[in-house]
């Protein structure tokens, strides 16, 4: 799973190659790493729409890959990703260990999303098999000088890695990964990263008076938690932190208002997919030495229909003081997220975002392949994430959170209802977030992202670790 990335003055040695092209290749820039005859044997099948294709050339075998130019460059990204996951499937099959990047395109990052790709491509989660299931050869890729700096391919290291963490937590079952065992992976991750880290017990929860997130914990054996992890580097250029807060259910069964269980509840391992994120995009942050004070807050627990569950008709009383009467527990997401918005308002925060797999109807809305989003930061920080969601190819598309959604959120005996109906769930659940802030605020609904049931490319199966290249590219840029 682990691949090694290194710099060479001279590729064309190599047994296995990939060649980037495209049509503002200059194809005498090939000559260093294939013959005359050989370059014009690549033109012509280009030329034939033959793409990608496989070259064996004596001891060499060439992988080439055409981009199309025409298109905008974060489309042609994807397609570079898109060549990287085929290559390294190919060389995977055929228990290939190592192979060679020359970029023929005039655009670094294109050869930036190749490698990403081909690092991405190469997760595996064998932890519970009892036979070795491992299918992944590639161990080693080797970039022409001229592809990426050393920097560049730093970074990839570090963004694989911590996508890898994401989708790990995600792929791990409840009888694992409590809120307890949670708090403990965070640590590992904090130690690793150089990251300041506290794990709150039920105790000190209790002392906050976290009240959606103690009401959510009510049926549950297992105690939940609340981690706070900072970043803060000497020469941070924000005078007050972004905070990234994540939803982090490690189990929702709905509650007392139960989940059906093919298709919804079976995959609900993956309700702390927000967790993920914030826990993995701060541990890169760390690790790539933003210069960025970050804070991520996760508020943890299982969502079950235990004895002392909570109950639909309940009126809880949350941090802010505040009184929400719960009429569906399996909203239970926005409870604890609201509690730990409220906490994070003694920062003074910049800037937050919340990162969670909230809603059925943002799935229904936007299927797996993009991330629903609202809040009230301005729109120089919408047009910056959004413009790294398409870089990134994990794409936002924006809701509004207008006043008349607020209304539908009206409760007859408490302060709000902790759902709005049938119609506009996503955003009703957005809309009773913002009632916990007073700060720059963008909420990301991930849950049609975060989690897939058969492979999807570089992505993989299972947990995607969705989010975290968004927020990285985000903060790395703003």
């Amino acid at each position: 799973m682990n691949i090694s990335i290194s710099i060479s003055n001279d590729v064309s040695q190599s047994a296995n190659l990939v060649v980037l092209v495209n049509e503002k290749t200059n194809w005498k820039s090939l000559e260093s790493i294939a013959s005359p005859a050989i370059a014009k044997v690549i033109q012509d099948k280009l030329a034939k729409k033959v793409n990608p294709f496989v070259l064996n050339s004596g001891l060499e075998t060439l992988y080439v890959a055409s981009i199309d130019s025409q298109k905008e460059l974060w489309q042609q990204r994807e397609i570079a990703r898109k060549f990287g996951y085929q290559i390294n499937k190919s060389l995977n099959v055929q228990k290939i260990e190592s192979v060679a990047l020359f970029n023929a395109t005039n655009e670094a990052v294109l050869a930036f999303s190749f490698v990403e790709s081909l690092l991405l491509s190469n997760y595996e989660f064998p932890k519970y098999f009892t036979q070795n299931t491992n299918t992944k050869s590639l161990s080693k890729i080797t970039i022409d000088k001229n592809a990426l700096t050393k920097a560049e391919t730093s970074e990839l290291s570090i963004l694989a890695d911590a996508v890898f963490k994401a989708r790990t937590l995600v792929n791990e079952p409840v009888n694992f990964l409590t809120s307890v065992q949670m708090g403990e992976e965070f640590k590992k991750m904090a130690k690793e990263a150089g990251i300041k880290i506290q794990v709150f017990d039920k105790k000190k929860i209790e002392s906050l008076k976290m009240g959606g997130l103690l009401a959510v914990n009510y049926g549950s054996q297992e105690p939940p938690t609340f981690s706070v992890l900072e970043y803060k580097p000497a020469k941070a250029k924000n005078k007050q932190p972004i905070v990234l807060v994540g939803k982090g259910v490690v189990y929702d069964t709905g509650g007392l208002s139960l989940k059906p269980t093919a298709n919804s509840m079976d995959q609900m391992k993956c309700d702390m997919g927000g967790a993920a994120c914030v826990a993995s995009t701060i541990y890169a942050a760390a690790k790539a030495k933003l210069p960025l004070h970050l804070v991520a807050l996760v508020p943890s627990t299982d969502n079950r229909p235990g004895e002392n569950a909570y109950t639909p008709g309940d009126v809880i009383r949350m941090m802010d003081g505040s009184t929400v009467e719960v009429l569906n527990t399996d909203a239970e997401g926005r409870m604890i997220l609201s509690d730990a918005l409220h906490y994070a308002k003694r920062y003074k925060p910049e800037l937050v975002i919340d990162v969670a797999t909230l809603t059925g109807a943002a799935m229904r809305a936007l299927g797996t392949h993009a991330t629903a989003y609202m809040g009230t930061a301005n729109k120089s920080v919408k047009e910056k994430i959004e413009k790294s969601g398409f870089d990134t190819y994990e794409r936002l598309w924006e809701f509004p959170l207008w006043e008349e959604y607020g209304k539908m959120l009206e409760s007859s005996i408490a302060d709000k209802k902790n759902i709005g109906g049938d119609l506009a769930g996503m955003i009703t659940a957005g809309k009773f977030l913002e009632t916990f802030t007073d700060y720059p605020w963008l909420h990301l609904d991930i849950a049609g992202a975060a989690f897939t049931l058969s492979e999807s490319e570089y992505r993989g199966r299972g947990g995607t670790g969705i989010g975290v290249r968004l927020l990285f590219d985000f903060l790395k840029n703003y």
